[in-house]
């Protein structure tokens, strides 16, 4: 029988020693590496291509559930936090199991036989759909945007975003530093952005309310917004009635 492969990413090597030293007495995995951040992570992924990966979710940098969105290769997974919030998380979107540290082998033998039953293959994972999905609809604010770009991967901080366009089945983020395409949609950032701090304006554009230079008269009655970057900005009737209940 083939074994099946894993890769284990977590940052500290403590964890990832009892993963291993775990996994070592099931003799149909095979262990092909260990990652110390979800940079390393991503790229053994994508190289590597393992069937299952154990994955830390608070990590440096990029946390485990960013990693996901940025991997090519989808991998089953099994979560391990030490915190109960993100573990109660991972469980409301069907991963394949968490483990919630510090775990004993019973219960890390318990997460192994939940992937018994399943397929391994190239194809995509629907646990990992399934999570992003669930995170699209939660409540929570955006502090930060994790996108890849050619070969790197580029944090951007919500508050360097001026504008967000979308362009078909992509947005266009412009911020201080420059543009980047994502694949979220407009609904997703509209709902994630502090409303305090952004507004949806048109259903191609959600502008910085402090980029927001005047409001001016357009044609046949419609208006448009100059930003602070002196570019125009459609405004929709909606859009209009949104932003004056925040001026006034």
């Amino acid at each position: 029988m083939m074994k099946k492969k894993v890769i284990i990413i977590d940052d500290e090597k403590l964890s990832r020693d009892v993963i291993k030293n775990y996994l070592e007495k099931h003799s149909d995995y095979e262990i092909m590496q260990e990652c110390s951040n979800a940079f390393e992570g991503i790229r053994a992924i994508n190289q590597l291509k393992p069937d299952l990966i154990f994955l830390d979710i608070q990590m440096p940098k990029i946390t485990g559930f960013e990693m996901l969105e940025l991997i090519e290769h989808r991998p089953q997974v099994i979560f391990s936090t030490a915190f109960d919030n993100y573990a109660i998380k991972a469980f409301e979107v069907n991963a394949v199991d968490y483990l919630l540290k510090p775990f004993s082998e019973a219960r890390f033998n318990d997460a192994l036989k939940k992937i018994e039953g399943k397929i391994f293959d190239s194809g995509e994972s629907p646990d990992i759909e399934k999570m992003k999905r669930h995170f699209d609809n939660s409540d929570d604010f955006l502090h930060r945007i994790v996108i890849k770009k050619n070969n790197d991967i580029i944090i951007i901080p919500v508050d360097n975003i001026n504008l967000i366009e979308a362009q078909d089945d992509y947005v266009q983020i412009y911020t201080q530093q420059g543009t980047y395409l994502n694949s979220r949609t407009m609904k997703y950032f509209e709902t994630h952005l502090d409303p305090s701090e952004f507004i949806r304006v048109h259903r191609s554009f959600i502008i910085k309310i402090l980029q927001i230079k005047r409001i001016e008269p357009f044609e046949k009655g419609s208006y448009r917004i100059i930003t602070m970057d002196n570019i125009p900005i459609p405004v929709s009737k909606s859009g209009f009635a949104k932003l004056k209940e925040i001026l006034d």
